[in-house]
């Protein structure tokens, strides 16, 4: 049996890793596959609350999604660009060149 063993790379972000081979090595929130870019474009940048979100994703603790939003703020660059390559926008460009 070949398991392959994930590294996890801690931040200094509570809740917050990065795992080779897991969503390209973006921030995540640690037990999850869920995406600081995901908390952030879909639900933080639409004006939802802390709350709001909770209330998508009942089974995170306001801990885990402040620690997203504050390593976002701290990492907007990065976070950003993560959000672009994931958008419906970008897989358009790359898959439909040609479509208007």
């Amino acid at each position: 049996m070949n398991a392959k063993v994930k590294i996890i790379q801690k931040t200094a972000y509570p809740h917050i890793v990065k795992i080779d081979g897991v969503l390209g090595g973006e921030a995540i929130i640690e037990g999850t596959r869920i995406a600081v870019w995901h908390i952030v474009g879909y639900y933080y940048k639409v004006g939802m609350t802390v709350e709001d979100i909770l209330a998508e994703w009942n089974y995170l603790k306001p801990s885990q999604i402040f620690s997203a939003l504050a390593y976002y703020h701290d990492n907007k660059e990065e976070v950003d660009a993560a959000r672009e390559e994931n958008s419906y926008e970008h897989w358009k460009q790359e898959h439909l060149p040609h479509a208007a």
